[in-house]
């Protein structure tokens, strides 16, 4: 039996979206499906407010590499937390060889005295 609404294509169609990026062919998944993708990808939705010219330049960004404007925001964020973090804990371990460094030095102090006997 043939059906004759199937539409034949190439991974190639699909990948460029020729085929199924249409709003016709979307719908959208379960709240439980789109939870359960959250949780095994250890995302969190949050709500933020920011200046719209920010979120064009990022719409404008995320469609010159291709992606959505969103995670790129996601990829930006975490690229900065992860600098951060670097640089604090080379922060920390700096200080810490200091401190090391200060307590291994001999003290300044001049040798008690002598008395003679």
């Amino acid at each position: 039996m043939e059906d004759r609404h199937m539409i034949r294509g190439t991974t190639e169609a699909w990948e460029s979206g020729a085929l199924g990026l249409t709003q016709a062919n979307a719908k959208a998944a379960p709240a439980e499906l789109e939870a359960a993708v959250d949780e095994a990808l250890g995302l969190q939705a949050i709500s933020i407010r920011l200046p719209k010219g920010l979120i064009e330049a990022y719409k404008m960004l995320a469609k010159m590499h291709g992606i959505g404007y969103q995670p790129l925001m996601r990829d930006a964020l975490q690229r900065f937390v992860e600098g951060e973090m670097k640089l604090l804990l080379i922060g920390a371990a700096e200080e810490q060889t200091q401190r090391q460094a200060e307590a291994e030095q001999p003290s300044d102090a001049s040798p008690p005295l002598r008395h003679a006997a």
